[in-house]
């Protein structure tokens, strides 16, 4: 598996995409990436239990309404990664190129089976 991207493409109110070097394509949507966030906090790494964003599943029936999720800000980390800002204030999460090649939702990288 290489996780050396090709080409990136940035969608603040959609998501990424990303063409990798091997001729793998990837896409995130926005709240699966803001769920896959690798910081301390949303991983849990402080000792504390895992946090979700609110925008992956409602609540209940009837959900209070909820500001639509967006990037408000992506920026480059050296050559290995991007930092994403969040619409909901989140801002510590450093997505590197393997951690996006390692949560891409793909079938063929969950190994789901095409019926």
């Amino acid at each position: 598996m290489n996780a050396e991207p090709e080409h990136i493409a940035i969608s603040k109110s959609k998501g990424i995409r990303i063409d990798w070097k091997d001729g793998h394509h990837s896409e995130y949507g926005l709240a699966y990436l803001r769920d896959e966030c690798p910081c301390a906090n949303c991983t849990g790494a402080h000792g504390t239990a895992p946090r979700k964003s609110s925008y992956s599943a409602p609540s209940g029936p009837f959900p209070m309404y909820t500001p639509r999720l967006k990037m408000t800000q992506v920026e480059p980390v050296g050559s290995y990664a991007i930092r994403i800002e969040w619409s909901d204030g989140h801002n510590t999460g450093i997505y590197s190129f393997d951690h996006f090649r390692k949560i891409c939702p793909c079938e063929e990288c969950r190994g789901v089976a095409k019926k």
